[in-house]
């Protein structure tokens, strides 16, 4: 079996949307960074669509544009990370409101909601995404934000966006379903099609893909949402540089390339890592015995080259196979060009509560690995030796 097949016009919406060069006098094809902070007025409060740069860029609006086309949605907003991102769609809610999360998700998102809007008067409870039942005896009449990850981070679980979203709308009208997409792009999945309100982005990854960038964007078709998270864009300034939007604009114009190559690498490492002796079990959703397989199948369009592995042996194990990596970089992050790997219980969710991570099964075996775009040869025999060290006497 396959994944859904990708329509035509990805790769030239990537390439054309909001590029167009009669929108610059100078007809430049490749769109300015405008670092201008301001910007003349005509006259008192009467200006040509710019005033400050926080409210607005040209090189931003550009990026925005283009990363609505991609979702086929109506906005896209951009903010200054991705944990930005989600910090402005926290600010719609008031004290008292209650958040539906995800119980695996990213760390920095799990220490916002737990530490950061738990401290602000919103109520966060965190469930498995993965049973619905519990996802709706979650949601209580003051719900008003319904966050998932999908696949969730680091234990690769995909969540029935179209359930999820059916499930939530039909219990309270006035929720808002915001999905983390950052580890397939839309390239490989658009929730919004699936029934989500919001998209959220981690651009930092797969989006620029270059390890040079720190970004966030949100990507959603309601107007009034649009207008609140607008509004909120600007009074908190968790703006990008312009800089930056150029930088992630220029990469989306090879999104579909890397996307490809990504998830045609991560795949061959994959059945060589479940066919190793020394790894106990592979989370990957292209493999058969993921539990989600054909879930994965039936609602995104492939997939990309972040997934988990678990190692046979305990902290000790784990350490010596990381340090031992020599193409595979032992850094926290995903998504570039250049593979990573990295040991989520001590970095990247190190903040999620021990009992939490003991509960989810995010123990000092668990390997996350993000694979790039290298030969996918030199990968397997980096992975293969340091397997081989791991086990050495």
């Amino acid at each position: 079996m396959a994944f859904k097949s990708q329509p035509k016009g990805f790769a030239t919406k990537a390439i054309h949307s909001g590029q167009a060069p009669e929108q610059w006098t100078s007809l430049c094809v490749i769109p300015p960074i405008v670092t201008s902070t301001t910007y003349k007025q005509d006259g008192p409060a009467e200006h040509r669509g710019f005033e400050y740069s926080r409210s607005g860029n040209p090189t931003r609006n550009v990026l925005e544009t283009c990363l609505a086309s991609l979702d086929n949605a109506k906005h896209g907003i951009t903010f200054s990370s991705g944990l930005g991102a989600n910090t402005a769609i926290l600010t719609m809610l008031s004290n008292g409101d209650h958040i539906v999360v995800s119980d695996d998700v990213y760390g920095g998102t799990n220490r916002l909601f737990r530490q950061v809007a738990a401290r602000l008067g919103l109520e966060p409870t965190f469930v498995d995404p993965t049973d619905l039942n519990a996802l709706s005896s979650a949601i209580k009449s003051n719900t008003k934000l319904l966050w998932i990850e999908t696949p969730t981070n680091p234990l690769i679980k995909v969540v029935d966006i179209a359930a999820v979203s059916k499930l939530a709308h039909e219990k309270k009208k006035d929720i808002m379903v915001a999905v983390d997409n950052t580890f397939l792009t839309s390239y490989f999945q658009r929730p919004l099609e699936l029934g989500a309100d919001m998209v959220v982005y981690s651009l930092t990854k797969y989006m620029n893909g270059h390890g040079d960038v720190v970004m966030g964007a949100v990507t959603l078709n309601d107007d009034d949402l649009h207008n609140r998270l607008r509004f909120l864009q600007n009074a908190t300034g968790i703006v990008p540089a312009p800089f930056d939007c150029y930088q992630v604009n220029r990469s989306l114009k090879t999104l579909a390339l890397r996307m490809e190559q990504h998830q045609k690498n991560a795949l061959a490492v994959a059945k060589f890592l479940e066919s190793h002796p020394l790894v106990e079990k592979v989370l990957h959703p292209a493999l058969p015995s993921h539990p989600q397989h054909e879930l994965a199948l039936k609602q995104t369009y492939g997939y990309s080259g972040v997934f988990s592995f678990y190692i046979k042996g305990k902290l000790e194990e784990s350490r010596k196979f990381l340090k031992s990596l020599k193409m595979f970089t032992l850094a926290e992050s995903l998504g570039g060009y250049e593979s990573l790997a990295e040991l989520p219980s001590v970095m990247t969710h190190a903040s999620v509560p021990l009992e939490q991570r003991i509960m989810l099964g995010i123990t000092d075996s668990l390997v996350r690995i993000s694979v790039g775009l290298e030969d996918s040869d030199d990968l397997i025999e980096d992975l293969r030796q340091a397997l081989e060290a791991t086990s050495a006497k």
